[in-house]
């Protein structure tokens, strides 16, 4: 197993779950301390091999090299999560271009640059299961976080793309939407009934990665919620505060 931001609290606990199973695990992440301290966790949990490679997703240019790092580990790759991401200030992005387009290097530009890597060599290896962390948020915009929303959106939307393009060729495109989710970056956020802990979110993670196909909502009665929000009328929608 690939994964990618692995130092996120979702990611490190699908990560576990795999580890205790003594499976391979590869870790990519840009902090060197911490990717230390998460890889010998995992091999305390029974990890049958721990690999680790130090990665700023943003520099594209750098990619190429560290899925090859991966691949190369193991002799081939089953499973790969691409979990990095960043919660921006709605109110910055609206103040500054420059923030905007920030949020949307990292939770845009680069995960569907690595979506694009990965994909090819799951194509070339004839199998594999490509999974990317999106959000609720991408399925319609919100006045409180529509810059964050329209960059997952794009991830959302490319992974679509892509589960058409690789359908049997042996590669499973997985879109992963977790609802609200007690995170360190969600710390500052109120909480209540429709959250999830990141242990549920990896399970549900888990079982869709062995056999789950397309969109996966996590907890599930976010596909139910987000299903009511869609169907609202626009002449409505614009008018609620949300």
């Amino acid at each position: 197993m690939l994964v990618i931001g692995a130092t996120s609290a979702i990611a490190h606990a699908v990560a576990r779950r795999y580890a205790a199973r003594g499976a391979r695990v590869f870790l990519v992440a840009r902090n060197a301390t911490l990717l230390a301290t998460h890889g010998a966790d995992l091999t305390t949990r029974g990890a049958g091999a721990v690999g680790t490679r130090v990665l700023d997703a943003l520099d594209v240019a750098a990619h190429g090299a560290a899925l090859d790092a991966a691949f190369t580990a193991f002799g081939g790759l089953d499973v790969a999560l691409i979990a990095h991401g960043v919660l921006p200030d709605q109110a910055a992005c609206e103040r500054s271009v420059a923030e905007l387009l920030d949020a949307f290097d990292v939770n845009a530009r680069s995960t569907v640059a690595l979506m694009s890597g990965l994909a090819q060599r799951f194509e070339r290896q004839g199998s594999g299961v490509l999974a990317v962390i999106s959000s609720p948020a991408a399925d319609r915009g919100r006045a409180s976080n529509f810059v964050y929303g329209a960059s997952k959106a794009a991830v959302s939307v490319f992974a679509a793309g892509l589960r058409q393009r690789l359908y049997g060729r042996g590669v499973r495109v997985l879109t992963i939407v977790p609802g609200f989710v007690d995170t360190p970056m969600t710390a500052s956020f109120k909480k209540g009934l429709l959250w999830a802990s990141p242990e549920k979110v990896a399970a549900d993670i888990d079982a869709a990665l062995q056999r789950g196909f397309g969109v996966v909502y996590t907890p599930w009665f976010w596909r139910w919620i987000m299903l009511l929000i869609r169907c609202i009328p626009e002449r409505v929608y614009v008018r609620m505060k949300l």
